[in-house]
């Protein structure tokens, strides 16, 4: 039986997104951003639009793929998948079912896509309005846990108080995003630097998070085209290849009330080993990281589970000398990520891994042939992602 994996065998060859707008700041409905970051791929690529025949996303994206393909004028609808759950979990996953999609054959030029206009359907944090609880939001707000930042400090600070994590490893992961966000003219918060004290000084939202530990909320779309890998050199661009995915969760990740049995986790403990298996690589292959911020606390788990430190040693190697491009021991989130670039729900960490190993980021980091995506940390089902150049197939 031929070996089951993705590695080699699907490419990125075009990517897009609209401008990036603060929550409730879109001239434009939802499901025109999409359209408007869609063609943007198409454009990056040299597609004509009507070439595809297949969409993707995940959390729930209202753009549904029958209007998308009718507006757009493809010719035939062959694939539509939307990843269950998860929130921003989801990023990876939805590149992973495209991927799928075209090496079984049920596609051959797939959109992967994420569309949000909170100004218009109302904001992913917000707890008001709720008439009606089940699952483990019934076990919760009943004791006043309404928001995510509450759920997940929780979780952060039992890792902190086992692990010994001090606050400075938390900041240096958002001093590392605003970093390079300052030198990203896509990001929100470009022309905003954050230093030291100003993280300090910062409001709490739930310890141990400050202001500047919790992801933004946003407007906007972003997309990317995936094509057979044999197809790759038709485009424009570089092409950036598949080289490992992986989706899911532990033992019991999904248990409620705050009583799974790794409650201090990331919830990759079983999903890196995953994606390094598929991708025949390991985390001294990684040259840079894009990792989901719901929260800070959450990046620091999700890293060592992939490997790259152990617990006890996240405080020495949490530092911004590390994580900053181009030539940090792990430089992480070099667009600025969730904090400082945007939320589009993690999927711009997705483009800015393949920017990463065409070698057009504007931080462009020295070992760039490796890009990981990591999506969703805390939340169940997780996924992740690894990129590479030609070089790495």
């Amino acid at each position: 039986m031929a070996e089951r994996t993705l590695r080699g065998r699907v490419a990125v060859v075009g990517i897009g997104e609209t401008e990036y707008y603060r929550h409730g700041g879109s001239p434009d409905p939802e499901f025109k951003l999409a359209l408007r970051a869609i063609l943007a791929a198409c454009a990056d690529a040299g597609l004509d639009p009507r070439d595809i025949d297949g969409f993707a996303s995940y959390s729930d994206d209202r753009s549904d793929a029958s209007r998308l393909a009718a507006a757009l004028g493809t010719r035939q609808l062959r694939a539509a998948s939307m990843q269950w759950g998860g929130g921003g979990g989801g990023c990876c996953a939805a590149v992973a079912n495209a991927a799928a999609s075209i090496v079984a054959g049920l596609a051959d030029c797939v959109v992967v896509f994420r569309s949000l206009a909170q100004g218009q359907y109302g904001r992913f944090g917000q707890t008001t309005g709720i008439n009606t609880i089940s699952g483990e939001k019934a076990y919760l707000m009943a004791y006043g846990v309404l928001a995510p930042p509450q759920r997940f400090a929780m979780q952060v600070r039992r890792y902190m108080h086992e692990h010994g994590l001090r606050q400075q490893a938390l900041r240096a992961i958002a001093l590392a995003s605003y970093h390079h966000a300052q030198a990203n003219p896509r990001a929100v918060m470009y022309g905003k630097p954050l230093d030291e004290a100003k993280y300090d000084t910062s409001r709490w939202i739930a310890e141990p998070f400050h202001l500047y530990d919790c992801c933004m909320e946003n407007d906007g779309a972003a997309a990317l085209i995936l094509v057979p890998a044999d197809r790759a050199s038709e485009f424009r661009n570089r092409p950036v290849y598949v080289l490992g995915a992986a989706v899911g969760s532990g033992y019991r990740a999904g248990a409620v009330p705050h009583n799974s049995p790794f409650y201090a986790s990331a919830n990759f403990g079983t999903v890196a080993p995953d994606l390094y298996r598929m991708a025949g690589l390991g985390p001294s292959d990684v040259g840079v990281v894009q990792s989901y911020e719901n929260f800070t606390g959450g990046v620091v788990m999700a890293l060592a589970e992939h490997g790259f430190f152990k617990p006890e040693e996240a405080n020495e190697f949490l530092t911004l000398e590390n994580l900053t491009a181009p030539s940090g021991r792990l430089p992480l989130n070099t667009s600025g990520g969730n904090l400082a670039e945007c939320y589009m729900h993690g999927f711009e960490l997705v483009l800015e891994a393949v920017r990463q190993v065409r070698g057009t980021s504007v931080n462009q980091v020295q070992r760039n042939d490796v890009a990981m995506v990591i999506g969703g940390p805390m939340v169940t089902p997780v996924s992740n992602l690894l990129l590479g150049s030609e070089a790495t197939q």
